[in-house]
């Protein structure tokens, strides 16, 4: 089984480099490179073809949320997650928006944080705690507030009908293969065809597409 490769940005070296050896000890993971700003995490994210990006917010040069929209801009593929100190609601909406995958903070328990690497590598979003919940109640609020539109089914099968519905009330790629009675790999199959239609980059911006474009029924959301 291949690893997953992980490249690291953070402009705390202390930080950053006792990260990168607790990777080294994981065998599931692989580090390919370390960034220390902004600049070097872009031009990384391009030359060593990592599968997740751990992204700090603050750091000098060029910002994370800034290199996470030039990097999602170049590569539709890999699974950028922001591990940062900050749980600024600003922060967080403006990450997810340009791109971001995730949002986890740096108090959290190491082996959660490797567990969260895994499921995002599955095509999880992780968040930490009650972080999730504000994405969506925020972008819920912001639906409310748009005209009316035509609805546009985004040329959506049933079947991918039901699987943003499970989505976008936060249930996991297990969970929604149980419910529907197929694998978790169809449940992956399912999740990137919506993610192309919908043209967007992750769980959350499919999530909240649906409630906006009413393409779901939100009263039954978390």
């Amino acid at each position: 089984m291949s690893k997953i490769r992980l490249l690291v940005c953070d402009d705390h070296e202390i930080l950053r480099k006792g990260l990168v050896q607790l990777i080294k000890l994981q065998s599931e993971f692989e580090l390919v490179g370390e960034a220390s700003n902004g600049v070097e995490a872009v031009e990384y994210a391009k030359t060593t073809d990592p599968d997740i990006i751990l992204m700090d917010i603050q750091m000098p040069e060029k910002n994370g949320i800034e290199a996470t929209a030039q990097i999602r801009l170049m590569n539709k593929r890999v699974k950028i997650i922001m591990l940062t100190v900050s749980d600024d609601e600003e922060d967080l909406f403006n990450a997810i928006k340009n791109g971001a995958n995730g949002y986890l903070l740096k108090n959290m328990n190491l082996d959660k944080l490797f567990s969260h690497l895994r499921k995002a590598y599955d095509g999880e979003t992780p968040f930490s705690p009650g972080l999730a919940n504000k994405v969506l109640t925020q972008f819920s609020h912001m639906s409310v507030k748009l005209e009316e539109n035509v609805k546009d089914d985004y040329d959506l099968s049933e079947r991918e009908k039901e699987v943003l519905e499970l989505v976008a009330q936060g249930k996991t790629n297990k969970t929604i293969a149980d419910e529907l009675f197929i694998s978790e790999h169809t449940v992956k199959k399912h999740l990137q065809r919506i993610l192309d239609k919908l043209h967007v980059s992750n769980r959350v911006e499919a999530a909240s597409l649906a409630i906006r474009e009413k393409l779901i029924n939100d009263k039954e959301t978390k």
